[in-house]
């Protein structure tokens, strides 16, 4: 059966900012992304769409939409105001990422797969948040101007599912383009907690942006996550160092915030 098509937006989608809209001073959580890769390829926003939580819709840009794999070194997570967990809270990870926007005009990332390396935090995210993460062993390594990122999937599955990416870092970016904005300005995570559609809130400083040169990208976790194979050439390939960041409370894409 197909799936049930989604509402569009009551309100028209936020603008896209380069900065975030507004501080979170109270945070849920706290974390810092570092060394960051993005590679993103087009998609079409139908092959999608089944895939989002209910009130969200495919967010696009001139009628297409993307599909991220973005892999990174998670460091000192956190809870509230306490300080990041230095061993548990610091790990790599890898994930594949869809954009959305709710009919409140919030934009957003959703995530179908998130590989992660410490098995407490995959546990704890899978049961206490249901995020879909999954235990893998991966690998960050620096050769110079390069990064590779290894992973290989343990539990839950499909085992043995596996990445290997290689960039070379480029020329910072002092003026990102609309879709190098688009791709990574995203203010919010839509997702489902105990069967309830939800918005979680982010702020974070400007992203310092480099172009990158894909080296090397052998990869299924994007069609283990449900997804067609990518075809072709990614159409953007992004590195950061990286931003600390924190999540605010959450609240419903169709309602208000929660309490």
């Amino acid at each position: 059966m197909p799936p049930t098509p989604q509402p569009w937006p009551s309100r028209p989608p936020a603008p896209v900012t380069a900065d975030a809209p507004e501080a979170i001073a109270r945070p849920l959580l706290t974390q810092s992304w570092l060394d960051l890769t993005f590679v993103h390829w087009a998609a079409d926003p139908a092959d999608v769409a089944g895939l989002l939580p209910s009130g969200t819709v495919p967010d696009t840009l001139d009628g297409v939409t993307y599909v991220g794999l973005v892999a990174f070194r998670m460091h000192r997570a956190g809870w509230l105001r306490l300080p990041g967990v230095p061993y548990l809270g610091t790990f790599p990870e890898t994930n594949v990422r869809l954009y959305s926007v709710d009919a409140h005009g919030r934009r957003g990332v959703v995530f179908l797969s998130l590989d992660a390396s410490r098995l407490v935090p995959v546990a704890v995210g899978r049961l206490g948040f249901r995020m879909p993460y999954l235990w893998s062993r991966m690998d960050i390594r620096h050769d110079g101007d390069t990064v590779t990122y290894t992973g290989s999937r343990r539990w839950p599955g499909p085992r043995g599912a596996r990445s290997r990416l290689t960039v070379r870092k480029g020329e910072r970016i002092t003026q990102p383009t609309g879709l190098e904005h688009f791709l990574t300005a995203r203010w919010g995570m839509h997702g489902t907690f105990l069967g309830r559609s939800t918005y979680l809130p982010n702020a974070h400083p400007r992203w310092p942006l480099h172009r990158a040169e894909l080296v090397e990208c052998e990869e299924d976790l994007v069609a283990a996550a449900g997804l067609p194979e990518p075809a072709g050439e990614p159409v953007s390939v992004l590195y950061s160092p990286g931003v600390p960041a924190r999540f605010g409370l959450p609240a419903r894409p169709g309602g208000p915030r929660t309490p």
